[in-house]
């Protein structure tokens, strides 16, 4: 319904549009950023036009639209008080794979797209870099007609895909459940009152105090009165 003149703007004509557009607001004329299918700058094109006219002093205001990472994130089920953008994952098996497996100890709900060429090749990637189990929702095709969403583990996600051809179709978004917090390390301190005992059925007094301040780090001449006191000396 925009009855104004439409310019495109995209990764391969920003370099020329840009600047043309500059000049019009610098003039005085107001112009409107907008996307065909979510939020400007959101893994869509808008990042140069809006810091360089910030740069410029150009006043700039947001008039919120749908974006697809924030609705898949409210219908997921998962996590939703922190969160990490990821936008695409690679597009190679390898890097793609890569980045899975840096993103592995994240402990926020992931958020990913991916295209429908390669969302069952993703998923797998997902269920053996960050394991079978891990809980998945995919949402397809957010806010349109055949929008559809589902939360599965990894593994069984790849199934459903493989199930229908329907269900690879479309533009998707992918929460990713986080990673557990890790657990705190165990206290692996020695004993040692237990190690000199150990240690003295082997070995002499001194010996065994010089072997324990190198395995423990305690002063030397503590531990060799200590041993003493264990050994009845």
């Amino acid at each position: 319904g925009v009855r104004t003149p439409l310019q495109s703007l995209h990764e391969h004509n920003e370099a020329t549009v840009v600047p043309a557009l500059l000049e019009r607001l610098a003039a005085g004329q107001r112009i409107a950023l907008i996307s065909d299918a979510g939020t400007p700058l959101v893994s869509d094109p808008g990042y140069t036009l809006v810091s360089r006219a910030r740069a410029a002093g150009h006043a700039i205001r947001s008039i919120p639209g749908p974006c697809a990472a924030i609705a898949a994130l409210s219908v997921a089920g998962l996590a939703s008080d922190r969160f990490v953008f990821e936008g695409f994952l690679p597009s190679r098996p390898g890097a793609r794979r890569a980045r899975l497996q840096a993103l592995a100890g994240e402990t926020r709900s992931l958020l990913l797209y991916e295209s429908s060429h390669r969302i069952q090749a993703a998923v797998a990637d997902i269920a053996a870099t960050l394991g079978e189990q891990r809980p998945v929702c995919l949402a397809r095709e957010l806010t349109k007609l055949h929008e559809d969403s589902v939360l599965l583990p990894a593994a069984a996600l790849v199934d459903w895909l493989q199930a229908d051809t329907n269900r690879r179709r479309g533009e998707f978004v992918l929460v990713v459940d986080g990673a557990p917090a890790a657990e705190a390390p165990q206290d692996y301190r020695v004993d040692l009152d237990a190690l000199m005992a150990e240690l003295l059925t082997s070995m002499p007094v001194a010996q065994a105090a010089r072997t324990a301040a190198r395995l423990t780090g305690a002063p030397r001449n503590a531990i060799y009165s200590r041993a003493l006191e264990l050994a009845g000396e």
